[in-house]
C-alpha cells in the first residue's frame, strides 16, 4: 500500500490491509459501477423510493468527479425494462414478475407508480447523478444484479478491469446482488460504505456486513481516493477539476 489503507471487517472493525491486497487498488485495473441512481428511486414520489439514496446524490457526484479525474472509468448500470412490462409485471410466465414485487407488498404501502418501474421511455430512467462523455452505460439489467442479463462482464473484460467499486442503491438489494455476482466471477469487490444507500440503516449495515465477510472490502471513499492518488504521483485531485456533461 502507498498509504495506511484499511477496510472494515465485520463492517465494524477498522483493519489495516496487508500488502497482499496491493493489486486490489491498482487504478488502471479498476472501474466504478454506479447502480440505479435514476429518478425511479430518487424522488419522494416515484416508482420505488430510496430516500436514503436521495441524500447521497451529491456524495456520488463528488466521488465520481475524483474518479474520472484519475482516469478510472465510471459505468452507469440501470434497471431498464421494456415499456409495457413484458420483462416483469406483464410476463407470461407462470411465476409472472420479479420476486421483489411480491415481497414488497408485505411491508410497503401500495404504490400505483410501481408498475412502471424502470420502463423504457419514461422519466423514471432519468439519471439523477452527473455523467461525463467518458462514462459507459449498462441498460439491460432486468433484475437485481448488474450482471443479469447484461453484457457488464463483457465490458469489464474489454476495459481490462479486475477491480470493481460499487456505488449506488439499494445496498441490500442491487448492490449486494451485484457484489455476489462480481465475486463469483472473480472480480475484486470494493464498496465505499459512505457512497451506497440501503432500504433502511439496519438493512444497509447488514448488507455491508455480508459483503465484508464474504465478498470484498468495505472502505471509506476518501481513503480509497487518497490511495489511488498516491499511486499516480501523489498529487491531490481538486474536486471540481473535471467538468461534467
Amino acid at each position: 500500500m502507498n498509504t495506511d489503507m484499511y477496510c472494515y471487517t465485520h463492517n465494524r472493525d477498522k483493519t489495516p490491509l496487508p500488502s497482499i491486497f496491493d493489486p486490489w487498488f491498482e487504478p488502471e485495473r479498476t472501474a466504478v459501477l454506479c447502480i440505479d441512481m435514476h429518478r425511479g428511486h430518487l424522488e419522494e414520489e416515484c416508482t420505488c423510493p430510496a430516500p436514503r439514496a436521495i441524500e447521497k446524490i451529491e456524495i456520488h457526484n463528488t466521488f465520481h468527479r475524483q474518479v474520472r479525474a484519475l482516469g478510472i472509468p465510471v459505468v452507469m448500470v440501470q434497471h431498464w425494462q421494456r415499456h409495457g412490462g413484458i420483462d416483469d409485471i406483464a410476463s407470461r410466465k407462470r411465476t409472472k414478475g420479479a420476486n421483489w414485487r411480491y415481497v414488497y407488498e408485505l411491508y410497503m404501502s401500495p404504490n400505483p407508480l410501481m408498475d412502471q418501474h424502470s420502463w423504457e421511455g419514461t422519466r423514471w430512467l432519468d439519471l439523477m447523478v452527473e455523467t461525463a462523455p467518458t462514462d459507459y452505460y449498462i441498460r439491460t439489467k432486468k433484475r437485481l444484479s448488474g450482471f443479469y442479463p447484461t453484457d457488464l462482464e463483457f465490458l469489464l473484460h474489454n476495459l481490462d478491469v479486475d477491480n470493481v467499486i460499487l456505488t449506488g442503491t439499494f445496498t441490500d438489494a442491487c448492490v449486494l446482488s451485484t457484489a455476489f455476482d462480481a465475486a463469483n466471477r472473480d472480480f475484486r469487490v470494493i464498496v465505499p460504505r459512505d457512497i451506497v444507500a440501503g432500504y433502511s440503516e439496519e438493512a444497509e449495515q447488514a448488507a455491508l456486513l455480508v459483503i465484508s465477510l464474504h465478498l470484498g472490502l468495505v472502505v471509506d471513499s476518501d481513503a480509497l481516493i487518497k490511495e489511488w492518488q498516491t499511486r499516480q504521483g501523489g498529487n491531490p485531485v481538486p474536486e471540481n477539476s473535471v467538468m461534467m456533461a
